[in-house]
């Protein structure tokens, strides 16, 4: 399956070292492509972040320190400061991609907020590294662990692939403070293009007591966040602690709706239990 994008002015377009990037106007507003896939568009880019951050910040013990990988618009940030962590790093290997985002999108950083964020001035801090290495290098004592990277792929090429899989996740889990979290984008659970969910949901079993699905009911992509200890109701745990947070695009409802992992999945999980 393929998409075609109609990009009405191209506002940027260069490959910047690690990945083509082109801003653009579309249908949706000013819109993000990585190496020609959709990454976010003005129409639609506060679902897509609050559907990753939410859950996650809800299922977090606490909100103070907060690690996020990638998420070049700075949008993740944003909301995690919105939300009361007191300290943000923001982990970016691609800075071309980040002041691009900055100087070109209507949402996310500013010019001015990240030239701060760079001088360290503030809650946020920019690091331009690759994710692995932070991760590695950091000695942890974190809330909240997110991964936002471009989709992973089948490209053995793709150095953005190995932060997504079970090692690099248990390397996160390392760094989280009792009660923290780690979350990522999954994949999408529609039935002819899941097999990264499936993928996903599974490692996010194999390293989590407490994994928990949300599946954005108005965009076509699935979130994964994780607690290593073991929660009996994660997801009324969350609902209780919504009305501190009053994010734009979702409900009480919508968590219960939308952390139903999809019939497949479960499906799945019984038949490696042998159920």
């Amino acid at each position: 399956m393929s998409r075609v994008w109609d990009v009405s002015e191209v506002l940027f377009d260069e490959h910047t070292g690690f990945q083509r990037l082109l801003i653009g106007r579309t249908a949706q507003g000013v819109s993000l492509f990585c190496d020609d896939e959709r990454q976010s568009t003005e129409a639609s880019q506060l679902v897509y972040h609050e559907a990753l951050m939410v859950p996650a910040m809800l299922l977090a013990a606490r909100l103070r320190r907060v690690l996020i990988i990638g998420s070049s618009e700075g949008v993740a940030s944003q909301l995690a400061v919105s939300f009361g962590a007191e300290q943000v790093d923001h982990v970016d290997i691609d800075r071309v991609a980040v002041r691009a985002c900055a100087e070109l999108l209507p949402y996310g950083y500013t010019l001015g907020e990240l030239e701060a964020a760079e001088r360290g001035e503030g809650p946020i801090r920019v690091h331009y590294q690759d994710g692995f290495s932070f991760v590695e290098s950091s000695p942890g004592g974190y809330d909240l662990v997110v991964i936002d990277l471009p989709d992973e792929n089948t490209d053995p090429a793709a150095q953005h692939n190995r932060l997504y899989g079970a090692d690099f996740l248990r390397r996160c889990a390392g760094l989280l403070a009792p009660g923290g979290v780690v979350c990522c984008q999954g994949g999408c659970p529609t039935l002819w293009r899941n097999d990264t969910l499936r993928v996903a949901w599974a490692r996010f079993r194999e390293v989590f007591a407490t994994p928990v699905y949300f599946g954005s009911d108005e965009h076509e992509w699935a979130f994964l966040s994780g607690r290593t200890d073991e929660l009996a109701d994660p997801v009324g745990d969350m609902v209780s602690r919504l009305d501190g947070f009053r994010p734009a695009t979702m409900d009480a409802d919508t968590l219960r709706g939308s952390t139903v992992v999809p019939y497949s999945l479960r499906a799945c999980d019984r038949t490696a239990r042998g159920a």
